[in-house]
């Protein structure tokens, strides 16, 4: 081999080294802008978590039926339904289930405690506001909601996978601390005899509200007293992008009632699952601070006889 050759040999060495560092110097810089993303807000962009689903360590959590993960989910996503984070021992539906039993879920999907989740549905993000409230009610903060759930995803160009990835199981453990996000239904039925009783909020459709629809699982139709009506679809762009309204859009929604950031806000809804949606906006995108999300909701509150109902209609669908 002469000099000449010996001298671009190298010189090429040197530039693929340099190079080589150059990327693993991006790769690197780019992962810790998406990971400051990712700790700086509750709500996650599809186009940040197509980088960050290879890039970081998190779980995916689809958050919809066994047969619409099936049918094609995000790569890797860990499948929940309301039925496993439900406590059946209620005579009605949708309560929030224990601890323990969250605890034991988690650790045999193979969630781990330090594991940031990202959750995402396919109904603007309603479903996974309720495992969202679940946790964060459990005392588990670092959950993240998919802006746009898996509509956004594909949008942003996201692939899809019908391959069930089994992660090896872990043992997890949820924070021994009280719930700030939850109101049981004693608590409610003090506030509201009280001389300053709270801003109650009733996400559920009109037709719930003044009692004309009587859903399944609830014993009969009405309100419960005092109520203010804001629809929780009212929130986000449902017949388009499925995602949350701008935020202006959605703070005109809300002071409107006249109450502000640190005024006491109670949602419910049917089973408390469009109710934690609200309790997500209010909370974690708009900033108020004393909000609680009433678990049994109407389903248990019709339940009891000797609570206080109101209707405006004649109930002439039952569903």
């Amino acid at each position: 081999m002469n000099w000449r050759n010996s001298v671009v040999i190298i010189t090429l060495i040197c530039c693929l080294s340099c190079k080589k560092q150059q990327t693993e110097a991006i790769t690197q810089s780019t992962i810790s802008i998406i990971q400051a993303q990712l700790d700086n807000s509750s709500l996650v962009e599809a186009e940040l978590l197509v980088k960050a689903s290879e890039l970081l360590n998190l779980k995916i959590i689809d958050f919809r039926k066994k047969e619409s993960y099936l049918s094609g989910h995000i790569p890797d996503a860990i499948q929940i339904w309301r039925d496993d984070i439900e406590n059946p021992t209620y005579p009605y539906k949708g309560m929030m289930a224990k601890k323990e039993t969250i605890e034991q879920l988690f650790s045999k999907l193979g969630i781990k405690t330090s594991d940031m989740l990202v959750l995402y549905d396919d109904k603007g993000s309603c479903d996974a506001a309720r495992l969202w409230w679940v946790l964060k009610s459990h005392g588990f903060d670092n959950i993240r909601i998919l802006n746009g759930g898996i509509q956004a995803w594909l949008a942003a160009g996201g692939v899809t996978s019908k391959k069930v990835f089994i992660y090896e199981k872990t043992i997890f453990t949820l924070p021994t601390q009280a719930s700030k996000l939850l109101i049981t239904k004693n608590e409610l039925n003090m506030l509201l005899s009280s001389s300053r009783p709270p801003l109650l909020i009733d996400t559920r459709t009109y037709d719930e509200y003044t009692g004309k629809r009587q859903k399944l699982g609830a014993a009969k139709a009405g309100r419960i007293p005092k109520s203010k009506f804001l629809d929780w679809a009212e929130t986000i762009d449902y017949e388009n992008t499925m995602k949350f309204k701008p935020l202006n859009e959605l703070e005109k929604l809300y002071t409107f009632f006249g109450y502000g950031k640190s005024d006491t806000i109670i949602t419910y809804c049917h089973t408390g699952v469009r109710s934690a949606h609200t309790t997500f906006i209010l909370t974690e995108l708009l900033g108020y601070n004393n909000v609680k999300n009433y678990d049994g909701s109407w389903s248990e509150w019709s339940y009891y006889d000797e609570l206080p109902f109101e209707k405006d209609s004649i109930t002439v669908t039952l569903q």
